[in-house]
């Protein structure tokens, strides 16, 4: 998988993550010992599994939105930003926020955005991906057309199959 095929799926992934966010009837309470938040603007978990809340569900619409560009900006040649550096800025703020979600004081994020829970994992998951095509060669195989037909096609005369007494290969019905 190409850099660019990989900031397109992870785009479409964190684009639908946020719109799922988005949507009350997706979000499930959160439960009595998830830690304070003071932001709980569509706080709650989504598919049971992911804290978010109205401020995470807008960096999940960034993220998407932007991995979609970088794609786009590789495959059609427009835009600004490559999907390497998409990946290699994934790596940084994605490793970030999975270091904060497993320190106790700073899982809420000054309670902010909440980064307990499942998304320790995903978000470290997401780093661990993006550090693979952000920083991996890509190699390229180039097939060309040979202009050259290939020797065993062409119907030329071997030099000795004259004096041998052979026919002529180049042209059939011609056996001596």
């Amino acid at each position: 998988m190409r850099s660019a095929t990989f900031a397109l799926f992870i785009g479409i992934a964190y684009l639908s993550a946020g719109l799922l966010g988005l949507i009350p009837a997706a979000l499930m309470p959160a439960p009595a010992d998830a830690p304070p938040i003071r932001l709980n603007v569509l706080y709650g978990y989504v598919l049971g599994l992911f804290p978010v809340n109205v401020l995470h569900s807008a960096v999940h619409l960034a993220i998407g939105a932007w991995g979609i560009m970088a794609w786009r900006s590789d495959h059609l040649g427009r835009g600004m930003g490559s999907p390497k550096m998409y990946a290699r800025a994934l790596v940084i703020f994605y490793g970030a926020l999975a270091v904060l979600g497993v320190i106790p004081g700073m899982n809420t994020l000054f309670g902010m955005l909440p980064l307990h829970g499942h998304d320790v994992w995903l978000h470290a998951g997401t780093a661990a991906s993006a550090a693979y095509f952000g920083w991996r060669t890509e190699t390229w195989v180039e097939r060309r057309a040979s202009t050259a037909s290939d020797r065993r096609e062409q119907a030329m005369l071997v030099a000795n199959d004259r004096r041998a007494g052979h026919a002529d290969r180049r042209a059939p019905g011609s056996e001596v």
